[in-house]
């Protein structure tokens, strides 16, 4: 009997790859916090992760011959500009930067109970494989 690891991690297995992407667009914010005409950036979560549920991470064009060459691309659908939450400074510069510490500590806690969901799930399957 095989296991299905997509079906055993379900959708823990894509949050936390987007976790770590967000976290990685909220640090982007923090560190361009300073930067004159720097505009902030948002992920809307729920879109990425029912596009990587279905398997719409990028797109690919078809083949018809054997001599076209394979193409893909990756869409960033689900990242956008956050409209600001603080009157323009004068610099252009749109990040407020009490709020995106505040989504990248928010972030970090749901990265640590994905990732939690995940290992209490590998040690089931570890268990179950053992026969203990």
């Amino acid at each position: 009997m095989a296991i299905s690891f997509d079906k055993a991690f379900g959708i823990h297995q894509h949050a936390l790859t987007l976790r770590t992407e967000r976290a990685e667009l909220i640090a982007g914010n923090i560190a361009n916090a300073d930067t004159p005409g720097y505009k902030a950036k948002a992920m809307d979560f729920k879109a990425a992760l029912a596009a990587a549920q279905a398997g719409q991470s990028g797109t690919s064009l078809s083949r018809t011959d054997s001599r076209h060459l394979a193409a893909t691309s990756t869409i960033e659908a689900a990242t956008a500009y956050r409209l600001p939450t603080q009157p323009d400074t004068g610099d252009g510069n749109s990040v407020d930067l009490q709020l995106e510490r505040s989504l990248y500590m928010q972030n970090a806690m749901e990265y640590q109970a994905s990732l939690r969901f995940l290992n209490g799930k590998i040690k089931g399957l570890l268990t179950a494989i053992k026969g203990e």
